[in-house]
């Protein structure tokens, strides 16, 4: 039996591949061994298969080549299942679980009187993932509308001749020492950390990142009141060359917008302030820096005391103004909007036609 290099080469990509099936493997072994001129029997010993499956892949090989290994098209049985019990399993996947806590498949099976096996073959075929969940909120902003378009409008054609903060406070930023070292990473195994720590107080980073070059200028400070952020204004006013127009985006957080503060932006008018639709903090890139310094920095450290947790933020923005990363807005904006009226509409939906689910 004939066996051209190229086809060898694909049977034994076939044999080496972790993700080849079995039965494939196994065809492949059986032309590889039968082009080495082994008989129907040997091979079969030699591969502990019977000499009836060796010859029915040496007559496919022999008629189709390649084309020959593959299953043939509705190979096994199918799977039937009644469409009234797909369409149970639908309704029942946006309801509330009546037994407590998120659907499980075994939870549905026994809602829907399925086999727990068949829900999560429905799950996958339906991309349903009840048992999964994340935060929301939509905006109730009467201005909704007009803020993103102007948010959205820096971040698609910045002005020329200025600068592009997207600013924010993290608060709460939490000094924790663990009460034991944590251990190391190696093979076969995950680093890992305590459960319980020590508390060595708070601080508040003020942060304003640039959006056209992805540098950050920034603080900490013990407290967020209007005079810290005062403070960070006239910080942000020395850092920024003075010929510069300074764009803020910001949330509607009452310091920002203190008779104080507004007293001094009069003085400053340079400084132009957009805010956010409340409830929106995802229109502010800020927010993608505050979750990478926080999931790199605040969150898997250790720290002795609070100097040691500001020492590490400023170490870590030292770190990102070296060489910093931009965070592009990509969305389409009229797309962002759609998405969030189809949002409401099936809130609107879900609250005045609740689905009531009993047990099977």
């Amino acid at each position: 039996m004939s066996v051209n290099a190229e086809q060898r080469k694909i049977l034994e990509h076939v044999v080496g591949a972790p993700t080849s099936a079995q039965r494939e493997v196994l065809r492949a072994r059986v032309v590889l061994a039968l082009a080495k001129g082994g008989s129907n029997r040997i091979v079969a010993e030699e591969l502990q298969a019977s000499v009836r499956t060796v010859s029915l892949w040496r007559g496919r090989w022999g008629r189709d080549g390649l084309v020959g290994l593959r299953d043939s098209p509705g190979r096994g049985r199918k799977r039937r299942l009644e469409k009234s019990k797909l369409a149970r399993v639908l309704q029942v996947a946006v309801a509330p679980n009546p037994e407590g806590g998120p659907w499980s498949t075994r939870s549905m099976a026994r809602a829907t009187g399925l086999s727990h096996m068949t829900v999560a073959r429905i799950w996958r075929a339906h991309a349903i993932k009840p048992h999964l969940s994340r935060g929301f909120k939509l905006s109730k902003d009467e201005c909704f509308e007009e803020k993103f378009w102007d948010v959205v409008g820096l971040y698609l054609q910045p002005p020329t001749k200025a600068v592009v903060l997207c600013c924010d406070e993290k608060s709460q930023c939490q000094a924790l020492e663990r009460s034991q070292p944590g251990l190391p990473l190696g093979a076969g195994h995950i680093a890992t950390h305590t459960h319980d720590y020590y508390r060595h107080g708070t601080t508040t980073l003020f942060a304003a990142l640039d959006y056209l070059t992805g540098k950050v200028i920034a603080t900490t400070r013990e407290q967020h009141r209007h005079q810290e952020w005062l403070a960070f204004l006239k910080q942000i006013d020395r850092e920024v060359a003075p010929e510069l127009e300074v764009h803020l985006i910001l949330d509607n957080y009452a310091t920002h917008k203190h008779p104080k503060v507004l007293a001094w932006l009069k003085k400053h008018p340079r400084f132009h302030l957009h805010f956010t639709p409340t409830s929106s903090s995802w229109l502010n890139m800020v927010e993608r820096f505050f979750g990478e310094i926080t999931r790199r920095v605040i969150r898997s450290g250790s720290f002795a005391h609070l100097g040691e947790l500001v020492a590490a933020i400023m170490r870590f923005l030292v770190q990102h103004n070296d060489n910093p990363k931009r965070y592009i807005w990509r969305a389409d904006p009229q797309q962002v909007l759609e998405k969030i009226d189809r949002a409401w509409e099936s809130l609107l939906d879900a609250m005045y036609e609740p689905i009531s689910v009993t047990a099977h």
